[in-house]
């Protein structure tokens, strides 16, 4: 013990005593229990949506207006209706629609069956007195689930390390060797320290540019439709002025119809000019979806 000095001893002993303690006993290290996450719980949103019901009430014919001003806002009546319909009026000669209601024809005057209001007449563009063919199909509110975010993208898991056992090693060895790796890291690291300072320091590098950042809805939807020709029929009216439409086919509870969206956007900008655009042809129920 002479030719080691009293630090270094106590050091070797105080580790000695440290490692001795833990192989009599309990180990340093424990590994800690978590318990497993419960699944999170997953849930569909369902929001009201008109959908075409033509079981309900649906005519493809020529509609007059008289061109007498009526009251009662936008509104077509025909003939033999019971009870009055929420329904949507597509003008077959321009593609224009509008939303109204329909109600019984009281009189029966030579000339087409549709009746046509001042107010619908002006949304669909008809002219006074001349027949143009309209088809008028009823609506229903119904709930549709809400398209779903697209999925964020997976990262993959880190691994545990791998524990490796050892042998128990003699304490009085160990302790010499711990403080000469400690001692021999303190000069490595002054070492490290000292050649840091001495090198040049390095021009710093330029900032990424920034991306352009992604909309969180960047379609707009047109319509839901449960007639496929109605569908067409408002993509062939979008495409005349120069808008892609896209039509989904799809199902909800036994239930097919067909989404007419357009896009996607690049910037909240386009999309904006893109929903003025849709909404002049018409499309007053255009709103924002994700996907």
């Amino acid at each position: 013990m002479a030719g080691i000095p009293i630090t270094r001893t106590a050091l070797m002993l105080g580790a000695a005593l440290a490692l001795a303690g833990c192989q009599e006993g309990t180990p340093l290290f424990k590994k800690k229990e978590t318990d497993a996450a419960p699944p999170a719980a997953t849930t569909t949103r369902l929001v009201e949506r008109d959908v075409e019901a033509p079981e309900v009430f649906q005519v493809t014919e020529n509609g007059l207006w008289d061109g007498r001003p009526s009251l009662g806002g936008v509104w077509v009546a025909y003939p033999g209706v019971t009870d009055p319909e929420r329904v949507i009026i597509r003008n077959e000669a321009n593609g224009k629609f509008v939303i109204g209601a329909l109600f019984r024809r009281e009189r029966e005057n030579p000339g087409p069956k549709l009746q046509v209001s001042s107010d619908a007449a002006a949304a669909l563009g008809l002219v006074a007195g001349q027949p143009t063919p309209l088809n008028v199909t009823a609506l229903r509110r119904e709930e549709m689930p809400e398209p779903e975010p697209e999925p964020a993208p997976e990262t993959a898991a880190l691994e545990a390390p791998e524990t490796i056992e050892q042998e128990p090693l003699d304490p009085l060895t160990s302790a010499a060797e711990a403080i000469d790796k400690a001692e021999g890291k303190e000069a490595g690291a002054e070492e490290q320290a000292a050649s840091a300072q001495a090198a040049a320091v390095p021009a710093p590098k330029p900032a990424p540019k920034p991306q352009p950042g992604k909309l969180e809805k960047p379609f707009i939807q047109i319509g839901i439709f449960s007639v496929q020709a109605n569908a067409d029929r408002s993509g062939a009216t979008l495409r005349k002025a120069g808008i892609l439409p896209t039509i989904l086919k799809q199902e909800s509870r036994g239930k097919t119809f067909w989404r007419v969206i357009v896009g996607p956007a690049r910037s909240t900008t386009e999309r904006a000019a893109l929903l003025k655009k849709i909404k002049g042809l018409g499309y007053a129920d255009a709103y924002f979806v994700t996907n």
